[in-house]
């Protein structure tokens, strides 16, 4: 193995967990129909989550992923107005994702990035997930922005991992070859076979142990290390 100098981080069910909270949740579904114009909540989030669900398997399907107002426009919401969608369409994605959980830094995961920044490790975040501005916006309000050198978002770059382009892109932004790299994440079909097919240099699964015994591990997906805390990046060898 090459000198690890880079570590990338998965956001969701990684760096980041979304905790069941009903009300946050409700008020987010409120704050989305009132956007929208919508008098009946219930019927308003109904109609997005049928929309939803054929997006979603495009994405997933082609790998790809669509910026805010092309979400809105083309499958959310596509009778609404132009001028009025372009106005609205980053809150309703931010809002959107409020109502499937509130957010928050997994157990150990500030010390994992301040540790590994003070060890010398240039950091990057890349995620699968909606919204365009959500995570610049996290990233510097809980002054964690100076902690990393690429972002690379599906949203963004407009594909999908497992395309190991993301982790081509990343490698890039943080002037390293993918060999001098690492990933932690949680997903094995997306996450493992994307950076096992850039060539990242050492892939980690963070996942429980519960969670793991219901996986399968084929030589494609096959993770180099496996972390059930997060914490425990931080005692592997190459990360010293």
């Amino acid at each position: 193995m090459e000198k690890i100098k880079g570590v990338f981080f998965d956001l969701g069910g990684t760096l980041r967990i979304a905790e069941h909270v009903p009300e946050h949740e409700a008020r987010a579904a409120a704050r989305m129909a009132e956007l929208a114009g919508a008098a009946d909540v219930e019927a308003f989030m109904d109609m997005v989550e049928r929309r939803y669900e054929p997006y979603r398997e495009w994405a997933l399907t082609e790998n790809k992923e669509s910026g805010d107002y092309e979400l809105w426009a083309k499958w959310l919401l596509p009778e609404y107005p132009e001028e009025k969608l372009r106005e609205i369409c980053h809150e309703m994605t931010y809002q959107y994702r409020q109502v499937k959980g509130l957010r928050h830094l997994v157990d150990g995961g500030l010390e994992v990035i301040q540790t590994l920044h003070a060890r010398g490790y240039k950091l990057g975040i890349i995620s699968n997930l909606i919204g365009e501005r959500e995570i610049y916006d996290w990233l510097r309000e809980d002054n964690l922005e100076q902690y990393f050198d690429a972002v690379i978002l599906s949203s963004v770059c407009h594909i999908r991992k497992p395309d190991p382009q993301m982790y081509l892109m990343g490698c890039e932004a943080l002037g390293l070859k993918p060999e001098e790299c690492a990933s932690v994440a949680d997903n094995l079909s997306r996450d493992i076979t994307g950076a096992k097919a850039a060539h990242i240099g050492a892939n980690i699964l963070f996942i429980s142990p519960e969670k793991l015994a219901k996986k399968t591990i084929t030589d494609e997906n096959r993770p180099d290390y496996i972390v059930h805390r997060f914490l425990d990046i931080l005692d592997l060898p190459f990360l010293q």
